[in-house]
């Protein structure tokens, strides 16, 4: 995953970092968006994931279009010059500032979570003498069979409509003047890695999107979200399988031929790009446990500390080198939960050494922290070496 170049040149640089392989990343998207163009499949980058500038650039430059939780997102995404018919606007909790902003900017849709926000985006697209495009986020009760954190499909829960609530949504988008109803959108949970889950995702997309038409919608659009995994465990599987994943919704999905099927895609394009590269400051040897304290922690990567992710751990000062210690891997912040690994097995590791913590290009540096006073994490990129 480093080369001899790569490893040399991390050992000049002040630690830690973020050092992002541009050359993969391009080449994951470029897989993605060759397997979505058999299907006429639109995708979606969910920006949330990651919103450094350059990798940005990329995706734009694939002609992605942009998944955005936040004004911020949004702002970010037409700055780094995403075409604004492309934008989606999702999140539980857009506020009057944001929906005023997105509809100046004529987004191509508001995914709504609620029928308060349909409420408030039709009163606040009236106001401007627009009609805001919306689609209904709904719960489709499947079990996503990932971290329970990281679940947002189910009912009852804070994302999304539940089927319950449907026919007042739809008796609200009837009565909303200021609103164009454009299809429907799912979004189940992340980091999911049984296919078979998106099988069961469809058979509800279809369920609902007959639900509408029969009341005498048009669906337009079927956005089904995204929540496409990566191999934590094996960093070396840099590349998911985008063939398999949009084939089983090409396969079961009713797609009719005028309407869209839309993904929001995030950690499975950039997740395996970029590792947190830190030093070895301290060694403890104890008699039971030993430590290895790095100059990174919880506060450059919180993945970990937050949901107990697994990150692969390698000394790459001593690639040549069999395992032989276990190590609890720790970083300097003042929390107990600062640890990104109990047990691991490393080659013997001494004050200096660089470690890498794998697969950090997805929810690693875009939710890093000042955190005890802590300085801005940097980049590195391997086209700059």
């Amino acid at each position: 995953m480093f080369s001899d170049k790569d490893i040399s040149h991390f050992a000049n640089l002040e630690t830690p970092f973020y050092f992002y392989d541009l050359t993969l990343l391009q080449k994951t998207l470029s897989t993605c968006a060759d397997a979505a163009k058999l299907y006429n499949f639109h995708v979606h980058y969910a920006m949330k994931a990651n919103f450094n500038e350059r990798v940005l650039e990329k995706i734009k430059d694939t002609g992605f279009g942009a998944d955005c939780v936040s004004g911020g997102e949004v702002s970010k995404a037409i700055e780094v010059g995403f075409k604004k018919n492309q934008v989606v606007f999702a999140g539980v909790g857009k506020s009057d500032k944001e929906i005023n902003g997105a509809l100046d900017n004529d987004i191509f849709c508001f995914n709504v979570e609620s029928i308060q926000e349909l409420e408030v985006i039709n009163e606040l697209a009236g106001k401007k003498n627009k009609k805001a495009r919306v689609a209904i986020r709904i719960n489709p009760n499947v079990d996503a069979h990932t971290h329970h954190n990281i679940t947002t499909g189910l009912d009852e829960n804070k994302f999304g409509i539940n089927s319950w609530d449907l026919p007042l949504c739809a008796e609200t988008l009837k009565k909303s003047a200021n609103l164009e109803f454009l299809g429907i959108h799912f979004h189940i949970g992340s980091q999911i890695t049984n296919l078979d889950v998106y099988k069961n995702l469809c058979v509800r997309v279809n369920e609902f999107a007959a639900w509408f038409e029969e009341r005498g919608f048009t669906v337009k659009v079927l956005n089904v979200g995204g929540g496409l995994g990566i191999d934590y465990h094996n960093p070396e599987q840099q590349i998911p399988d985008f063939g398999a994943y949009f084939k089983i919704f090409s396969e079961f999905l009713n797609v009719r031929s005028n309407q869209e099927v839309h993904f929001e895609l995030g950690r499975a394009l950039v997740g395996q790009s970029s590792s947190l590269i830190s030093k070895v400051l301290y060694v403890k040897n104890g008699k039971k446990k030993n430590f290895i304290i790095l100059d990174a922690g919880m506060t450059e990567l919180m993945r970990p500390a937050l949901y107990q992710a697994y990150h692969k751990i390698s000394n790459i000062s001593k690639l040549a080198e069999a395992d032989a210690v276990k190590y609890d891997v720790v970083g300097p912040i003042c929390e107990s939960t600062d640890c990104f690994g109990k047990e691991v097995e490393l080659p013997t590791t001494l004050r200096g050494d660089l470690i890498a913590l794998n697969s950090t290009g997805a929810y690693g540096e875009v939710m890093a922290s000042h955190y005890n006073l802590r300085e801005n994490i940097v980049s590195v990129y391997n086209t700059d070496i």
